[in-house]
Formats: structure tokens, sequence, C-alpha cells
């Protein structure tokens, strides 16, 4: 079955464009997908051959995800109920997926997730982040929690790889126009 006849018959809208093209780079190994909500990511890269533990402190999307997972027969995926905010990863991971999720963080949190995030990711593997931004130039229109400033992500990832990176303007689902900073790292070995 194609990903696109499984998300129509659970009503989910297509796995994150990001996701898809890190699907293409990056082999199947063992990923986590922060605040994977619904799925749509998990069960993407699932249906791709990823070992794949999604996590969202929403325990109702949690357990939709679990009961998708049993029924379309998805052994290795996992589905967990836990608060990003604790950045307290308890495993090692090939690659971390965290698309638009930051945003929604408590702000003094973001420094500690992503440090958990690195440090929880082993030699040779990667980070796929996908958060908004809040510009001069691009003034950020939604009231997020968290943004990122120009430069900050790339900052933070110092000593990284950047397989890609940019700050971009983008649409979201709802079509608000807004940047964004985009970036795949692979961490040294």
């Amino acid at each position: 079955m194609s990903f696109e006849d499984l998300s129509a018959r659970y009503g989910m809208s297509a796995a994150h464009s990001e996701v898809v093209q890190a699907c293409e780079l990056v082999k199947p190994c063992k990923t986590l997908d922060m605040g994977c909500s619904n799925g749509r990511n998990a069960l993407y890269m699932a249906q791709r051959g990823f070992e794949v533990t999604g996590v969202d402190r929403n325990a109702q999307a949690i357990e939709m995800l679990r009961q998708i997972a049993v029924q379309e027969g998805f052994e290795d995926l996992q589905a967990l109920v836990y608060d990003i905010n604790e950045a307290n990863l308890g495993d090692d991971f090939d690659l971390i997926v965290c698309t638009v999720t930051l945003m929604f963080l408590e702000p003094s949190n973001v420094s500690a997730v992503l440090q958990d995030m690195q440090a929880k990711t082993r030699p040779g593997g990667y980070n796929l982040i996908v958060c908004a931004m809040d510009t001069a130039e691009n003034p950020c229109p939604m009231g997020f929690p968290f943004t990122l400033g120009s430069g900050e992500l790339k900052e933070a990832y110092e000593g990284w790889e950047f397989i890609k990176y940019n700050e971009d303007l983008g649409t979201m689902h709802n079509g608000a126009r807004l940047q964004f900073a985009t970036m795949l790292a692979r961490k040294p070995e």
C-alpha cells in the first residue's frame, strides 16, 4: 500500500517534505520522531523500513498511532507519551526528526532539548529540524512560544556536517507564510 493510501485511510496529511527528502539520503535506521502527533512522519518512515519511535505529549494522538501500527502490522513502530520539554531522551538513535515541533516548546527548554538530541544521536547519525523563525526581515505572523533567530540553529550545531541548511520562506499547512530554519546535519564519527 502506498503512503498516500495509508494516510488517506486514517485522515492524515502527507509526510513532511523534509522527512521524505531525508529518507532518500539516510538508510533505514533506528529513528526518533519528536512531536509525532498522530504519526504521519513516523508511519512514512516505518513503511520505508526505519525502526521508529514516535513521541508526543498528546496521549490521544499516541494511542491513535499505536492502533494504526497494530492494524497495519508495523512491528518496528513504537509510540510513547513523552513531553519533549523534559529534554531527557532515554535511548540513542541514528536519526532524530523534529519538524515543526520546537516552536511549541517552552522557550527556556529549547537549548536543553537541542543538547539532548545531539547527545542521544549516535556518531555518524543525523538530526533533521524544521523550526519557525522570527527575524527583522520576516517577523513571524504566528504566536508560537518559541522561534529561532538568524543563524541560531546553525550555531547550535557547530562541529556537525550540514547536509542541508537554509533559512527560507515557506508556507505552513494553514497557508501562513513564514521563515523556517531547515537543517539536516550529521554528527561527527
